[in-house]
Order: C-alpha cells, then sequence, then structure tokens
C-alpha cells in the first residue's frame, strides 16, 4: 500500500525561537541609535543656532562700522567750529550722509545707543535729519532722533572705543576738534563676559572740514571751468574789432575769426 507524501518536505523558514531572538536584537540596535541621536541632534542645534548667531553678528558689526567710517567733519551751526561728534561707552552719535532708500540729498544725525526692549537691553541704531542748531543748546534738546533699527540683541552688548592720530584708546570722545581716526567696536557676552573674536577696528576716513581751495587767477570759485580763460580770447576779440587795429576785411583777421570758429 502506498504512503502518503509529506509536501513540506524541503520547505526552510524560521522557527519561533529565532523570529524572537531577530526582534530583541532589533530593538537593541534601534535603542543604540535612539541614545546616540538624542545625544548628537541638540549638539548639533546648538551648533547651527552659534553659526547663526555669529552671522548675525558679523552683518551687524559691519552695518556699524560702515556707518562709523563715513562720518563728516560737520559743526553743529556756524559758530560752532568743531564737529558735531559725541561718543561714550555705550553710545556715539555723529554726522553722515543720508542713507535709506527713501533718502533725498542730505545728511543725518545717526545715533548708535544701547536702550531695552521687550527682551531686555538691545544695540539700536536711530536717525534724524540734520539742522544747524541754535547756539547753546544740547543735542538732546534740539535732536528728536526716530526710525529705530535694531542691530544687536541680549546677551550680547556692544560697546565703543576711541583712539587719535597718537593711538590711545579712550572710553569716550566729547568736544574734540578732530574725529577719532579709529574706533573700537567690542561684543562680549554678558552672561560670561567674554569678549568674542569677531569684535573688529574701524577707520573713521575724514579727518579735517573740508577746505575751500580756490585755484582760479580772478578768484571766482564758482565750479565754472575755463571762466578766466573763455574770458581772454572774447577781450582779444573785441580788441581786434575796434577803430585803430587792423581792418576787419585783412586777411590777418579773417584768420583769427576762422580760428575761433574751429574752436
Amino acid at each position: 500500500m502506498r504512503q502518503p507524501v509529506n509536501r513540506r518536505t524541503g520547505e526552510g523558514g524560521f522557527t519561533l525561537i529565532e523570529t524572537l531572538v531577530a526582534l530583541a536584537l532589533m530593538g537593541l540596535v534601534l535603542s543604540a541609535l535612539a541614545n546616540i541621536t538624542a545625544q548628537w541632534f541638540p549638539n548639533w542645534n546648538r551648533g547651527l543656532d552659534r553659526i547663526q548667531r555669529s552671522e548675525l553678528i558679523s552683518i551687524a558689526l559691519q552695518r556699524i562700522a560702515d556707518d562709523l567710517a563715513a562720518a563728516e567733519y560737520v559743526p553743529a551751526n556756524r559758530a560752532e567750529k568743531r564737529p558735531l561728534f559725541e561718543g561714550s561707552e555705550l553710545s556715539v552719535t555723529f554726522v553722515r550722509t543720508a542713507l535709506g532708500p527713501n533718502a533725498g540729498l542730505g545728511l543725518d544725525v545717526v545715533r548708535l545707543s544701547e536702550t531695552t526692549d521687550q527682551g531686555g537691553l538691545v544695540t539700536a541704531r536711530s536717525r534724524a535729519p540734520f539742522r544747524p542748531l541754535p547756539l547753546a543748546s544740547s543735542l538732546s534738546e534740539q535732536l528728536h532722533f526716530g526710525e529705530p533699527v535694531l542691530l544687536l540683541r541680549a546677551p550680547f552688548r556692544l560697546s565703543f572705543a576711541y583712539a587719535g592720530e597718537d593711538g590711545a584708546w579712550k572710553g569716550n570722545w566729547r568736544n574734540s576738534d578732530q574725529l577719532p581716526a579709529k574706533i573700537r567696536l567690542t561684543v562680549r557676552d554678558a552672561a560670561s563676559e567674554r569678549v568674542l573674536a569677531i569684535s573688529t577696528v574701524t577707520p573713521v576716513h575724514v579727518q579735517s572740514p573740508a577746505g575751500g581751495d580756490c585755484s582760479q587767477p580772478d578768484g571766482r570759485c564758482d565750479g565754472t571751468p575755463g571762466a578766466a580763460q573763455n574770458g581772454a580770447p572774447q577781450s582779444g576779440a573785441q580788441q581786434s574789432g575796434t577803430p585803430g587795429n587792423t581792418p576787419a576785411d585783412s586777411p590777418q583777421t579773417g584768420n583769427a575769426s576762422a580760428g575761433l570758429g574751429l574752436r
């Protein structure tokens, strides 16, 4: 009598014990990966935040340095000979060419100073149109600054230092006959008092008032080029046509007229 054929002969598979062991190993691997990710991801976020803050501070310092480098030697009024410039450790006020998308031709009084907002201490830029100040008046009484722009936020603080041609650094610059030659921008972390390596020094390009150099022989400094030179040929032409000089129909006069026409 023929015995029944076992059709499962030769088929492979996992036993229940092998499956449980594989699941346990996979759980151990996933647990180890989760622990590594939990430790690495916050560090990665902190590093990314540090890079972004460094970029923002670098942009703010570049903006401040460009502003200070463009300071102009402009007195407060006609009677004042000293430039309008007041610098302290936490603020600086100066005059520069108007800057902005809606700014026209003219000058601005710019103030870079530390102030407070809802988030704490901040460094902001504000401006006011420049107008000659009355005599015996202070900046705080006559200037009303507006359009504040946030440049630096806590925990970072910005301080200024000023140096003249002698290179000696000072904490303030007031009532001086000259603008500072260099201004140092120091950024420190208020929590740790650590000075950041991104701190920099910017030069001030203008050091003296604009001079009125007049080199015209006739004393005219209205900017008209060749005023004296143009007057001389015209005078000669008028003299050549006066009575007693060479007749108008002579070849000599004709050549002179032709020469003036070619010019």
